[in-house]
């Protein structure tokens, strides 16, 4: 039997060994769990985003590109992280089902910050201010929301282009799509007779002429970036300082400049 000294020594001996086997990794694979991000792949800010929507999210030069990639890029830099993207659809990525899956860090694609949405996802500051809009083909006869009676509205699903059209147009036919780019295709088809969505997007549409916005709709929205509801306190605390970080620097005036500036 060992003396109470040596008993003593042997178990402190032992407890350093374990804390060392335990440790022995930490600086190379534990650097995500250490500070609280607990990020889905080490080293990297992984961005579900649903492309495309631009101004905010596109595909470019086989890049992905756009108001929310480009913050976002400069986010995950600013964390000493690579940033990977990942195309997801947008329903559900706004209901929260894709972060609470763990496929994602964080949501980047035009998310209006809304109490519903709140009770499923810890969102950012407020990084952009948005309107609501109307798309109509040019020769439309169609001049504001209330000529909407009767006709075929292209919406996408879950958005607050949607919500906004069911509660403000509920004598239109509202066609629902999982994204702009389908919504575009049955405007331009003739398959609906107007878009409601966000203006940013709308005015997008209008480059060629062939489409207009017959009216703008103030609805106090707010766009923010999305994490986990449970979990992502650390992390949400990081992205806020880096956005407060870029527009202090005025790296955020210049990425809003060259997207949105007339």
């Amino acid at each position: 039997m060992l003396s109470k000294k040596t008993a003593m020594l042997a178990a402190v001996a032992a407890g350093a060994l374990a804390l060392s086997a335990c440790g022995g990794g930490s600086d190379d694979a534990g650097s995500a769990e250490d500070n609280g991000l607990n990020l889905v792949s080490e080293g990297a800010l992984t961005v579900c985003s649903d492309i495309p929507y631009p101004p905010f999210e596109f595909e470019e030069n086989g890049e992905y590109t756009g108001f929310d990639m480009d913050l976002m890029r400069e986010i995950a830099s600013g964390m000493d992280l690579e940033l990977a993207v990942q195309d997801v659809d947008f329903n559900g990525l706004q209901s929260g089902a894709v972060l609470a899956a763990g496929q994602c860090d964080i949501g980047a694609s035009a998310v209006t910050i809304t109490e519903e949405r709140q009770a499923n996802l810890a969102f950012s500051d407020p990084y952009y201010d948005s309107l609501q809009s109307l798309l109509v083909p040019t020769d439309s006869d169609i001049a504001s929301i209330d000529d909407l009676a009767g006709k075929q509205v292209g919406v996408q699903q879950g958005t607050t282009g949607e919500t906004y059209a069911q509660e403000n147009a509920p004598e239109a036919e509202l066609v629902q799509f999982p994204s702009d780019a389908e919504m575009y295709a049955a405007i331009q088809a003739g398959n609906v007779d107007a878009l409601l969505q966000d203006l940013p997007v709308n005015i997008g549409h209008t480059e060629d002429g062939a489409f207009t916005i017959a009216e703008e709709f103030k609805t106090d929205e707010q766009y923010g970036f999305i994490m986990a509801k449970d979990g992502s306190e650390a992390l949400v605390a990081a992205v806020n300082e880096q956005l407060a970080a870029l527009r202090d620097n005025g790296t955020y005036q210049e990425i809003y400049d060259s997207y949105f500036a007339e």
